[in-house]
């Protein structure tokens, strides 16, 4: 005999838990199923413990998508201010790091305790270590077969998220679900994840492993100016991160690794200045020692000032976009998110259920809605699940 509710959230993560609290704070009767033993697993390990949940600077354009227009709606009924009012009704002490990101002044564990209190306060039945083995639809509803017994609802909410992380857990259940009911997926593939490189570029970058600096990564028009860091496999750090998810295999990258300096200029007045300068102590001005020997031997190091104006101009111009072509990428295992998903084209916008499936919704990282990191694909969370819990 089957437990019956009102709605049936798959996921206690961001989005399942602020989808099944926003609706049992409505008085429906909630039951939030995972396979997990507990709730906000990935919450948890995020913003290095300290969870980066959302940003300041939330715009439409930092998101990426089929539909770039899709995500406007939820993002504008739930904003970072509404989430920041949560925090604060529970007293997380928070401060911004840089470039508008949020973290918890504490531990992720605020933020999880806080859905979970919510959550609590809205008696959602929480049943983790519950796995899913089957989902149909019948006359009563939605069916979820479990190890631990059937449930039915006349609605159901897909929040298990993407295929990032898969020690965490992630297992693609959403997509397969929603395929089973006819929604189409975009293509899907790792985002906000390393880059590897082969060949004379990867020999290079595993003798800098572990050097970080300031870097412009490039793909096309997008540019991101954070910390970039070299690796055993290549290249990491959050401007790489950010431009991964622009990136396609066989494209190229490229890093200005000295970001606000004219090296032009300043390679040519060192020459005058110092001309029995060796070069690698010319760049070690502008760059970390390790990484200013490297390209010194790339480009033949010796007295600046027996170096022809053009070949300073050639070293110059390495340094402000030294093109890069990744062999490809540390995959869903190193990857903060999942490109891609459910595709936007048979979702409402305003409640995020499937247009063709009446009862079913879609929400958080398993939707074609990926952010920006920093805080994006939280907020995103957070939005998309409390617009379906407003509409359950």
């Amino acid at each position: 005999m089957a437990e019956t509710f009102d709605a049936i959230v798959l996921g206690a993560g961001a989005a399942g838990l602020m989808c099944a609290m926003t609706a049992g704070a409505r008085g429906r009767r909630v039951l939030l199923l995972d396979h997990a033993e507990d709730a906000g697993k990935k919450i948890l390990i995020s913003g290095g413990g300290r969870c980066n949940f959302t940003n300041l600077e939330i715009r439409l354009e930092r998101f990426l998508s089929g539909n770039p227009h899709f995500a406007r709606s939820a993002l504008a009924r739930y904003t970072a201010s509404d989430f920041l009012a949560l925090v604060a009704k529970h007293k997380i002490a928070w401060h911004e790091k840089t470039l508008g990101q949020l973290f918890c002044d504490g531990s992720a564990r605020d933020i999880v305790a806080m859905l979970l209190a919510e959550c609590a306060a809205a008696a959602v039945e929480i049943r983790l270590r519950h796995r899913v083995t089957e989902v149909t639809r019948g006359t009563g509803g939605f069916n979820v077969a479990t190890d631990h017994g059937l449930f039915q609802s006349p609605t159901l909410v897909l929040a298990t998220g993407g295929l990032s992380i898969p020690k965490m857990g992630a297992t693609g259940l959403a997509h397969d679900i929603a395929t089973r009911f006819g929604l189409a997926l975009t293509e899907r593939r790792p985002a906000l994840v390393p880059l590897t490189f082969a060949g004379a570029e990867l020999e290079m970058m595993r003798g800098l492993a572990g050097v970080a600096f300031p870097a412009i990564a490039a793909s096309g028009r997008q540019r991101f100016a954070e910390a970039a860091l070299f690796t055993h496999r290549g290249l990491s750090g959050p401007a790489i991160l950010q431009i991964s998810s622009y990136w396609r295999e066989g494209g190229t990258i490229s890093l200005d690794l000295a970001p606000g300096q004219r090296t032009d200029d300043e390679l040519r007045a060192a020459k005058r200045a110092r001309p029995n300068a060796e070069l690698r102590t010319i760049l070690a001005d502008l760059l970390p020692q390790r990484l200013a020997r490297a390209i010194a031997e790339r480009f033949g190091d010796g007295a600046i000032g027996q170096m022809q104006d053009r070949k300073l101009l050639e070293i110059a111009s390495f340094l402000k976009s030294w093109p890069l072509t990744p062999a490809g990428s540390e995959g869903y295992a190193k990857a903060e998110v999942t490109l891609g998903g459910v595709d936007t084209a048979g979702l409402s916008q305003k409640t995020m259920e499937a247009k063709d499936v009446p009862g079913l919704f879609v929400i958080g990282e398993a939707v074609d809605v990926t952010g920006w990191l920093g805080g994006y694909n939280f907020q995103w969370a957070w939005s998309s699940g409390w617009c379906a819990g407003q509409a359950l």
